[in-house]
């Protein structure tokens, strides 16, 4: 990172977390299938980018695919 641009990250990360702070914990919970879902469709549009050919079931099958290797990943470690 640019170290010119290093004071406005920081900032706009601390403002970040005490705005997450502030959040009442029901709407955190709330906003997690909302995140998860983002990040699923931000996961499917990088799998249509490798893959241009496949298939919305393709797609579909690797999301799950990779999933289920977090899950697993995620498991072990527990």
């Amino acid at each position: 990172m640019n170290p010119e641009f290093k004071p406005l990250a920081d900032a706009l990360y601390k403002e970040r977390v005490l705005r997450a702070r502030r959040t009442p914990p029901e709407r955190r919970i709330m906003e997690g299938p909302a995140l998860f879902d983002m990040a699923c469709a931000a996961t499917m549009a990088g799998i249509r980018m490798q893959r241009p050919g496949a298939t919305e079931e393709q797609v579909l099958g690797e999301l799950r695919r990779r999933l289920d290797v977090q899950r697993r990943l995620e498991n072990q470690r527990a």
